[in-house]
């Protein structure tokens, strides 16, 4: 009972209803014997004089109820093991409770401290039973699984994938732009050099006017060149890269689109969120600048170790042990980071999930004062999330430094060797060799930090391959397609049919054979997991067949494809969708009716005269059932969120409009059922009990039982 109850809420419910009696009028709790089970959470909550008076007033009378309510006299008996038992059968409350009532004629025979070591045994056999049974579970039994974190260095085939999504034109292309306008750099570089060699060579002339053109006519072609190159690679990289972008989402969406609806059951809506939001944010913007500064970086790199080499040939002897030292401080770095990274994708997720529950929740929270709560809660998952992304910070504060320590062992040695060469190279040589390497520094930093940008930014796209790769349902469309008649008839049948939702879980129907006849109403009851809505499931394969088969009209449906299957049946909802927009949008939103048709369809579901949309949403879904001109309808629990006058318009026009076709309906109230052919009465995903509701009456059996606790004596009960 307080087990729904929070510590604070319960705690409540304890002193205001069962140890205090406000008003002596009403002797509710107070004057009658009462079996207590409460979560032992509340032992701690409530003042153990309290507990030990309530017991001695003589109101207790259940030795049961006794035992657990002086849980302090047991614990002072037990050592910490015992203490432990306890603690742990706290987890299988209802274990307990089963155990404990099936020995209670016994218990009340004995004397207390008896009872005490009864329930002692059966709480540890309780427990062990748990214990065996916890190892057993198998992996995937949990319902929402931890999000997967990738290690290691990232798949090349992520890299090609990208590639792909861009075009392998489109990548060969921004390749030649940017080898060409770094081809140019070069050029330019090294015509300056030769330029200001001219000063040797003509000392103490005049400088041809034609020399002087010539070198500025050539240096100023290099310049535009290279101007019209990083123009054609930036609008190369800029079209590819966001029809890359387009691509990835539009496969991402497809997928999702597709997959089935246990992976909505066990995956949070942050994760998708995050994966439409971060992941696709980082695909649009940042890789894209993070891809062409790669280009552009190592590119330069190899420009300017050229320039050096061309200067003082001498330097590439440094340049392989410069390289090496310089490859350890780039992978160390860069595989630190690009975890820190996946870190940072993985704790956003829950920041989206408890921002997203704490909005749709947010009238309870108010309610009950846990704002703080939950500020808090979120503050955590916040500096969850920080965790990563500072520590990120901080790694490339401790790239810089030995980057800068790198370049500045390459500017020493390019100035030795140009003083060592000072006799065979001219001073424009030494100036090129010497101004390149002073700029290696930056470019060096800039191209391990644009690597580990790609390679961590390269992450979304890992994440967003991930739920493309997710499993998808069967296929829409078939080879095998169905007549366009079908189904004509809407006969049903269910052949030793069974199901489960997810392999690892059990069956939730167990070997379901029956036929439901050409425009037979069946009306489908049963207590709460009988199965009533997973057969409803099955019929649109939204749960697949783990054996048996269900045949319409002659045609097994897990032949055709599931657009062919779910566009010939009709179902309306207990909890319908209605989308923003015009009413008219929502009822034909392929524009097939006329305005008249529209018309009479919605007098026809009672919502000409509506007020305020009141029920708006029951009797739209008898629209779309009224004009879908299928010949198997499917009401699943249709008018249990409306009033009872409108549920009684409702089921009106339901038998008046829809005589022509197959009705299955799963009843929420058993009078909307009693109209119709048969009843189907299911129980822990079996049917015990299928006939005409007169005969299911006079057999006293199941659903005698639940029309008697409905008030229904016979089938005259069909309106409310």
């Amino acid at each position: 009972m307080s087990k729904a109850l929070d510590d604070f809420c319960g705690s409540a419910f304890w002193n205001s209803s069962l140890l205090e009696r406000p008003d002596p009028d009403l002797p509710i709790c107070f004057e009658q014997t009462v079996l207590v089970w409460i979560p032992l959470l509340f032992f701690w909550i409530c003042v153990p004089w309290q507990i030990l008076n309530f017991c001695e007033s003589g109101k207790v009378k259940s030795p049961i109820t006794r035992l657990y309510l002086t849980k302090q006299v047991l614990l002072d008996d037990e050592d910490d093991d015992e203490d432990e038992t306890i603690e742990e059968a706290a987890a299988v409350a209802e274990d307990i409770v089963t155990t404990t009532l099936k020995r209670e004629n016994s218990l009340h025979r004995r004397k207390l401290g008896s009872v005490n070591g009864s329930l002692r045994r059966s709480l540890k056999d309780v427990v062990k039973d748990k214990g065996e049974d916890k190892k057993k579970t198998a992996k995937g039994q949990q319902l929402i699984e931890k999000e997967t974190v990738e290690t290691g260095k990232v798949k090349f085939s992520l890299y090609v994938k990208y590639l792909r999504a861009i075009g392998w034109s489109y990548s060969i292309w921004i390749l030649a732009a940017y080898v060409l306008q770094n081809a140019a750099f070069v050029g330019q570089n090294i015509w300056l050099s030769e330029w200001t060699s001219d000063a040797v060579t003509y000392f103490n002339e005049t400088y041809p006017a034609s020399q002087r053109d010539m070198r500025l006519g050539v240096f100023g072609a290099m310049g535009v060149a290279q101007g019209i190159f990083v123009f054609l690679g930036a609008f190369l990289v800029a079209a590819g890269t966001v029809r890359a972008s387009r691509l990835l989402h539009t496969q991402l969406l497809r997928n999702i689109l597709h997959v089935p609806m246990e992976f909505f059951d066990t995956t949070p809506t942050g994760r998708i969120v995050n994966r439409f939001a971060k992941d696709i944010f980082t695909v649009d913007e940042t890789i894209p600048m993070s891809f062409r500064s790669w280009i552009a970086c190592i590119l330069g790199v190899i420009s300017t170790l050229f320039m050096i080499c061309f200067a003082t040939p001498i330097f590439a002897a440094v340049i392989v042990p410069l390289a090496i030292l310089y490859y350890f401080i780039q992978r160390f770095y860069v595989t630190t980071s690009r975890q820190l990274r996946r870190l940072d994708s993985v704790t956003r997720s829950p920041i989206y999930s408890h921002f997203g529950e704490t909005v749709s929740g947010l009238s309870v929270i108010r309610a009950y004062g846990h704002q703080q709560r939950f500020l808090q809660h979120n503050e955590d998952t916040l500096d969850i999330n920080q965790k990563s992304v500072y520590s990120w910070i901080v790694s490339n504060r401790w790239l810089a430094i030995r980057l800068e320590f790198v370049g500045n062992l390459i500017v020493f040695f390019a100035a030795l060797f140009a003083v060592l060469a000072r006799g065979t190279v001219d001073g424009g040589t030494v100036g090129l060799s010497i101004s390149s390497a002073l700029n290696i520094t930056q470019t060096l930093n800039w191209l391990v930090r644009m690597t580990s940008e790609l390679e961590t930014n390269i992450v979304a796209v890992e994440r967003v391959d991930e739920y493309i790769k997710a499993e998808n349902e069967a296929e829409w469309v078939t080879q095998k397609r169905p007549p366009q008649d079908w189904p004509d008839r809407g006969v049903v049948q269910f052949v030793d049919y069974k199901a489960r939702y997810r392999s690892e879980l059990d069956l939730v129907l167990h070997g379901i054979s029956c036929t439901v006849d050409s425009m037979e109403k069946v009306g489908i009851v049963g207590r709460t997991g009988a199965g009533k809505s997973s057969l409803t499931n099955c019929l649109f394969r939204i749960i697949e067949a783990a054996g048996g088969k269900i045949v319409i009209d002659g045609l097994d449906i897990s032949t055709i494809g599931l657009h062919d299957l779910r566009n010939k049946l009709t179902i309306i909802p207990q909890d319908p969708v209605l989308f923003s927009g015009t009413l008219r949008m929502n009822l034909d939103p392929f524009d097939q009716y006329t305005d008249e048709e529209i018309w009479k369809a919605l007098e026809l579901s009672h919502l000409r005269p509506i007020e305020g949309g009141e029920n708006l949403r029951g009797s739209w879904c008898v629209w779309l059932g009224r004009y879908s001109a299928n010949p198997i309808l499917i009401l699943d629990e249709a008018t249990a969120a409306v009033d009872l006058e409108t549920d009684n318009l409702i089921q009106r026009t339901i038998r008046s409009e829809f005589a022509d076709c197959t009705v299955l309906t799963i009843a929420h109230r058993l009078h909307t059922i009693m109209d119709s052919n048969r009843v189907m009465v299911l129980d822990s995903g079996k049917i015990i009990e299928y006939g005409s509701p007169e005969v299911l009456l006079e057999s006293q059996g199941h659903f005698a039982s639940m029309a008697q606790d409905a008030g229904i004596e016979s089938t005259d009960s069909t309106s409310l």
